[in-house]
């Protein structure tokens, strides 16, 4: 069975930096997507990055900000988040697909970690 775990979550000034880790118990033909929930909104996809090596980013509010790698002797997909903003605050999650980044079924959830960007 599919597990994740997201980690690296915290409290970080505005402007700064962290990078989320996701361990994927397999990650082999996985395509491993990032999302996020902000209080009081509706769960967004970040970006995704496929088994074959290559990324997509599904959307443009953190184009130039978030980097997805992937590091798969270790089973790990990373969110690197700089120059952080207020926005940017809320639960971080990872979740696999055997599909594409395109296609979007995840079928297979970390529990989160939290974000929070504040002064």
């Amino acid at each position: 069975q599919q597990q994740l775990v997201e980690s690296g979550g915290g409290l970080v000034q505005p402007g700064g930096s962290l990078r989320l880790s996701c361990l994927v118990s397999i990650l082999d033909y996985r395509s491993i997507g990032w999302f996020r929930e902000a209080p009081g909104k509706e769960r967004e996809a970040l970006g995704c990055s496929s088994s074959s090596g290559l990324y997509m980013n599904y959307t443009t509010s953190v184009k130039g900000r978030f980097t997805i790698s992937r590091d798969n002797a270790n089973r790990r997909v990373y969110l690197q988040m700089d120059s952080l903003i207020d926005d940017d605050t809320g639960i971080y999650y990872c979740a696999s697909t055997r599909g594409s980044c395109m296609a979007r079924e995840f079928d297979s959830w970390g529990q989160g970690t939290q974000v929070t960007v504040s002064s």
